[in-house]
């Protein structure tokens, strides 16, 4: 009984922050159009307090977005346009010797911001990148003998063209296994072009007004800490993702010699995560599992290795894991 009863309560803790999801979509959609998919995943990420890895074809409106979610919440914003000139010391910052004070001082890097824009990622060689995850995991930067924590909230949205192969740096599976989702964002409908290309050519720059404040992100943070996540669901998250480390066992003997690896640990914790996250945008102060269907295909899909085989047959990791959605046992 007393079980009802806490969850009564986190539905009201819950019901207590929904201004909050209302106002960021408010903010988001004075200059975003459609892209509804992108604008949740950015809230999951956010909340979740885990980052974001975007793909899709330039002008889809990727990096307005982070740029319009930050200037909603009144945080420090910052952008780092990835070059293969690009070295580690241009992201997290340096040390300067001053002629006048006659000693080094700290010059810190773009990386000390709230949002960080991480554009097309796979330009620069692996030891930005690395630099940059490793301000991802552990949430410091250091730079000479000097550590220095983030500031809290803190989100990295990376984009990256699926297009351009040449001249890009693929990301490692290690550093791609940090990003909480992975989000393949489309063309907005006809409709929504429509009032793209109105907006734009009315020659009206809509100035985004801060609606928010960013110590309001770290109390709701907390609040989906809360959120209920019972026994089932857990067996369900961990039953998905042993089905991609061993299809066998699920009736998927098929798909063995399509997945050269299976998701991580990470991606069991990732699941819940943004599940919770999930919940909290529907309004609600328990997971259920179509909260767990909503999130796993951008939780899995960057973590799941695929065979030679299975690229010579075009298969991709959305199939893998909707036949694993579809196969494993709904609690």
């Amino acid at each position: 009984m007393s079980e009802t009863v806490n969850i009564r309560e986190l539905n009201d803790l819950v019901a207590g922050k929904s201004n909050f999801i209302s106002l960021v979509t408010q903010g988001m959609d004075q200059t975003i159009v459609g892209q509804k998919h992108l604008v949740d995943s950015l809230l999951i990420a956010l909340l979740s307090n885990g980052h974001i890895l975007l793909e899709g074809v330039p002008g889809l409106a990727k990096t307005l977005a982070i740029k319009t979610l930050a200037q909603v919440i009144d945080a420090k914003y910052s952008r780092i346009q990835f070059t293969p000139d690009l070295l580690p010391a241009d992201v997290t910052g340096t040390m300067i010797y001053s002629i006048q004070k006659e000693q080094f001082q700290i010059k810190k890097g773009p990386i000390f911001a709230n949002f960080v824009l991480a554009d097309e990622i796979n330009r620069a060689p692996a030891k930005v990148q690395s630099a940059l995850l490793e301000a991802m995991q552990e949430r410091q930067v250091t730079i000479g003998d000097d550590t220095f924590p983030l500031q809290e909230p803190f989100l990295v949205m990376a984009t990256q063209n699926p297009i351009e192969q040449e001249g890009t740096y693929p990301l490692p599976e290690a550093q791609v296994d940090r990003f909480l989702l992975k989000v393949i964002i489309g063309y907005p409908t006809k409709e929504e072009e429509k009032i793209i290309i109105r907006q734009n050519i009315s020659g009206e720059r809509k100035k985004v007004q801060p609606l928010l404040h960013p110590s309001e992100i770290l109390e709701v943070q907390k609040i989906v800490e809360k959120i209920y996540l019972d026994e089932k669901i857990e067996r369900y998250i961990v039953d998905i993702v042993f089905a991609t480390r061993n299809p066998g066992d699920f009736g998927l003997k098929d798909l063995a010699g399509m997945i050269s690896f299976g998701a991580s640990p990470r991606a069991s914790i990732g699941m819940a995560r943004a599940a919770r996250a999930y919940a909290f945008l529907r309004q609600r102060g328990y997971v259920i599992p179509e909260d767990v269907r909503a999130v796993c295909h951008d939780v899995l899909r960057h973590r799941i290795g695929l065979t030679y085989e299975a690229e010579a047959n075009n298969i991709t990791t959305d199939q893998i894991i909707s036949e694993i959605l579809d196969k494993v046992e709904v609690p």
